[in-house]
């Protein structure tokens, strides 16, 4: 009789496309979990036996928008609160960037803005180290091993229809307080987070370099560091620039110099036609929008508070390299509102409500910003403007409704430096005529008068940083690199910045091509599984190629367009649900690329009607989603979580099938077959 050799169920189980398909998910889902579980850009941790005022470098990149450059990487250890003798450790990272000189001047240390922004990204650097090395020092409470992170604030403004809504500025202030007790619970040292601590950690991280003296450049709210330094240590100080100068008592806007903002660029952009209005005054029609603004475009809810905080941000900046909300686009909106086309606004409001809760680290946004309490107290005891185009957006969001005065623990020092004082240091403050978040204004009136050695310089057609980094380059690095290197103020290179009132990508066309763009994939989404699920139920199967792709490329489409139909759904009928919150887009994305996954593993051996393996491919779709949810931020979350569900659903699915052609055989393998039975014959026959 002729032999007949049958598969072992492991070799039928572990065929060579399942392999290689195991492979590629295993290393889709081992990239996730790595990027989801460690730590952040900018961490450091104590090292062992560290002691207060070590820094340890080594040699590394750095990049910038020349490439990457040379530089030297590391950690420095300071105490948590100096006051406090027994106060535990923290690591702050530090960067120096190499100069490109044999014989390098003074350092630069470079000061970022803010509050509740990193102080180690800097790509402008190659721009001044011909001369100089430049230093970053992390900010304590955002940069290092001890940040003041609050999901309490971020989620009460993230799950709120409008930000400056009576209910959001409500729970925003309990959200503040709730981070600072939790903080606390955790074992940090609310007293330690403090601008004259942070000044502290700069000349810490100057006197382990072994430098003498040093040159600060600053920006925003980074000058108030600056001022702060000047005051602390004025001889480790050689010459300090300012940009954008925030002056004690100014982390706060006035409802008056916003309205000021207006009227300067309504006048800039005269009666053209990107201007021209039935008032022939853009401030007068904005005015005038804004006492009758349309509640909706279409089917999708415009946020007064949410538009009005997106506009006044979005006038900190005369140029179009500030987007999305740059002084051009929101004044094209609030323009084409007033002729009948609201799709500017929504996008604004959109935008704020996406864009603004996660915009910070808000505790140390609440620490630093504590040395203004008494000013903002003041500000929001006298009221706020009703008349003003704008409301008081600005301060209201950042001070939650005056409640971060209240709700945050106040700093042992902050009083002392809570008003001016003068300084010796040489300064040199750059201020833009069309600055809406430092008006120049208030350096001129309030700084000036206490810098005997200071010099101002008034840039017109320039906004806040932004402009200052991308406009005019090379005016801005001699002006800088001539006052840093002589003393010399030299802004002869700069010419009148006009202003473009037409720019390149107007709010309104975002607004249409996002929501054509999002109901256009979630209607594709839509059709393929419908088209799918018909063919399976009337064929079977889909076919070869079909499959593959049912389980790769298309069900990455398809998830896609789920998410985009959920979005959809929250902006029109959920205004309290964010579009990038984890649950709606874990099942949004998940539960369609499931569905394509199994149609596509549907075959000719495999019942069209299997409620496990659709079950398995569900949870591993969601799984997957969840763990590539969080490995990114921002857009790129999208596609890390689409590739972790795409990845899971067919995990489970090829681990299904595994266990369906394995364990069914083991187990008869193991029962001894009743005499005379099928089985019995069967296994006769095979071994005949």
């Amino acid at each position: 009789m002729r032999s007949t050799t049958h598969p072992h169920p492991k070799d039928r189980a572990w065929t060579p496309g399942r392999i290689l398909a195991l492979l590629a998910i295993a290393a889709v889902i081992a990239g996730l979990a790595h990027t989801r579980f460690a730590h952040p850009a900018g961490w450091a941790a104590v090292p062992d036996g560290a002691r207060a005022g070590q820094l340890s470098l080594t040699p590394c990149t750095y990049a910038t928008e020349e490439g990457d450059v040379r530089a030297d990487c590391g950690t420095l250890v300071v105490r948590e609160n100096r006051a406090d003798p027994k106060s535990r450790l923290i690591a702050l990272p530090v960067t120096r960037i190499r100069s490109r000189s044999a014989h390098p001047a003074e350092p630069i240390f470079r000061l970022e803005g803010g509050p509740g922004k990193t102080n180690m990204d800097f790509p402008f650097a190659s721009r001044y180290i011909d001369r100089h090395d430049l230093v970053l020092v992390g900010y304590r409470g955002v940069d290092g091993s001890a940040r003041l992170d609050c999901p309490e604030i971020t989620s009460a403004r993230r799950h709120t229809a409008d930000l400056l809504s009576r209910a959001a500025l409500r729970a925003s202030a309990r959200a503040v307080g709730a981070c600072a007790d939790r903080l606390r619970s955790d074992g940090f040292d609310l007293a330690g987070y403090t601008l004259p601590e942070r000044v502290d950690d700069l000349d810490a991280a100057r006197t382990a370099m072994g430098y003498d003296r040093v040159d600060l450049l600053s920006e925003s709210f980074g000058t108030r560091v600056a001022l702060i330094y000047a005051w602390r240590h004025p001889r480790s100080i050689r010459r300090s620039v300012m940009v954008g100068v925030n002056p004690p008592g100014h982390f706060l806007w006035e409802p008056a110099q916003s309205d000021a903002q207006i009227r300067r660029f309504a006048a800039l952009c005269g009666d053209g036609p990107e201007c021209r209005t039935r008032s022939g005054d853009l401030a007068v029609t904005m005015r005038r929008t804004a006492a009758e603004l349309p509640s909706r475009w279409g089917p999708f809810p415009i946020h007064r508070g949410d538009l009005e905080a997106a506009s006044f941000f979005g006038l900190m900046d005369a140029s179009s390299e500030a987007a999305p909300i740059s002084a051009p686009m929101t004044l094209d909106a609030w323009h084409a509102a007033a002729q009948g086309d609201a799709s500017g606004l929504w996008f604004e409001s959109f935008a704020a409500s996406l864009l603004f809760p996660r915009a910070q680290v808000w505790g140390d946004s609440a620490a630093m910003a504590r040395i203004d309490a008494q000013a903002a107290e003041r500000h929001f005891a006298a009221g706020h403007t009703a008349d003003s185009i704008l409301d008081d957006a600005g301060t209201r969001f950042l001070w939650a409704g005056g409640a971060l005065a209240r709700g945050w623990p106040a700093g042992p020092e902050e009083q002392r430096y809570a008003s001016m004082r003068d300084s010796d240091v040489p300064t040199l403050m750059i201020s833009g005529e069309l600055d809406g978040a430092t008006p120049a204004v208030n350096a001129t009136r309030a700084l000036l008068p206490h810098l005997p050695n200071g010099h101002q310089v008034l840039l017109a057609g320039i906004g806040h940083t932004t402009d200052f980094w991308t406009q005019q380059v090379g005016a801005g690095n001699h002006l800088i690199e001539s006052y840093l290197d002589s003393g010399r103020v030299d802004a002869s290179r700069y010419v009148a910045q006009k202003v473009d009132f037409t720019p390149p990508l107007r709010q309104t066309s975002v607004a249409k091509l996002f929501v054509g763009v999002m109901a256009a994939l979630a209607l594709i989404a839509a059709l393929s599984l419908a088209w799918m699920a018909r063919r399976v139920r009337t064929r079977g199967r889909l076919g070869r190629a079909t499959r593959i792709l049912a389980r790769s490329l298309w069900a990455l489409l398809v998830g896609l367009g789920g998410w985009c139909a959920g979005a959809l759904l929250a902006l029109i009928a959920l205004p309290s649900v964010p579009i990038d919150a984890a649950l709606l887009i874990v099942a949004a994305m998940g539960a369609p690329v499931a569905l394509a996954s199994y149609w596509g593993w549907c075959g000719p051996d495999r019942t069209a009607t299997n409620p496990k393996a659709l079950a398995a491919a569900l949870a591993g779709a969601l799984v997957g989603a969840w763990v590539g949810l969080g490995s990114a931020t921002a857009m790129l979350a999208i596609a890390t979580t689409l590739a972790g569900a795409v990845a899971g659903a067919n995990l489970a699915l090829i681990a299904s099938d595994i266990a369906a052609e394995t364990w069914p055989r083991r187990r008869d393998a193991t029962i001894p077959p009743i005499a005379g039975s099928p089985l019995d014959r069967g296994r006769q026959r095979a071994h005949a």
